[in-house]
This record gives structure tokens, sequence and C-alpha cells, in this order.
């Protein structure tokens, strides 16, 4: 569980109790990503694909995460900005191999960044570069520039 105290940090987290959206295009690998970050005796073997959300709790030493795992298909990313109010940071997952949906995962990204419950206020975002293991992936470089990450000033971030 050492990750969720790593994750609190890259986030710049100081409370006891933190609600993380976990958003991104779908088939990024955000259920994934959740499920490996619990306990190895509450994992689930089967992962299927996200139907509007779930709500993942967990708990360190520490900290208590309510992580919201939003569905990435394309009808049901309007649904995001519904949580955006109750959300204290953001894990943003792209899917590094999948070149083609790039511009789409920018537009969402640029979409997020400019909603009002979002904009004036200092969310931290961990951009998740998944699938990094893939032949054909991008490095996080990359995808920082292809997702012009370099352009947010106003929140903390990293890749």
């Amino acid at each position: 569980m050492g990750l969720f105290d790593k994750l609190a940090g890259w986030l710049g987290l100081k409370k006891k109790e933190v609600h993380v959206l976990c958003i991104g295009l779908d088939n990024s690998g955000k259920t994934t990503i959740i499920n490996k970050l619990k306990p190895s005796n509450a994992q689930t073997q089967d992962i299927v694909p996200t139907i509007g959300f779930s709500i993942e709790k967990f708990k360190t030493s520490s900290l208590s995460f309510t992580v919201f795992d939003m569905s990435g298909q394309g009808r049901y990313r309007n649904l995001w900005e519904h949580y955006y109010k109750e959300g204290q940071a953001i894990i943003f997952v792209i899917d590094s191999s999948d070149k083609l949906r790039m511009v789409v995962a920018k537009e969402e990204l640029d979409t997020l960044l400019n909603h009002p419950d979002v904009k004036h206020r200092r969310l931290p975002i961990l951009f998740f570069a998944n699938k990094m293991d893939l032949r054909d992936a991008i490095s996080s470089v990359k995808v920082s520039q292809l997702l012009s990450l370099e352009n947010i000033k106003d929140k903390p971030w990293h890749i």
C-alpha cells in the first residue's frame, strides 16, 4: 500500500480522506490500475468495462481514499462533470499505445481543465501514461507533448 502514500505525495494531498476521480478514454486501463492499488486479497481477477461509474474505497496507514472510476466510453463522458466538485484530485489515464485517440484524450483533457468546477481550483492531477509495456507505446515525454501538459501552470501535476 506504499503506492497510495506515494500517489498522495505526487498529488500533494495532505488530508486524511481524499476523493479521487479516475478518468480517461475507454480501454485506457483505469479499472485495472485501481484494481492493482487494492490490497491483494481484494483484487478482482476479471476486469470488465465500467458502465457509468464505480466507487472503490481504500485505506492506508495515513489516508482513506474514495476513488470514482468513471467510464471513458463516449456516451458516458458527460457524466464526469457531475463529480468534479467532489473531487480533490484527478488521475487522468492515457493509453500510451493508442496514438490514434491521443487527440480525443487531449480534447477531453481540455474540456476538463476548462470546466468551471475545475478551472479555478488547484486540483492536483496525476497523468498515468498506461500500457508502456506494449510495443507501439509512446514515451511519457511524447504523451506530455501531445497533451500539451507544459501549458498547465495553475495545477500541480505529474506524469
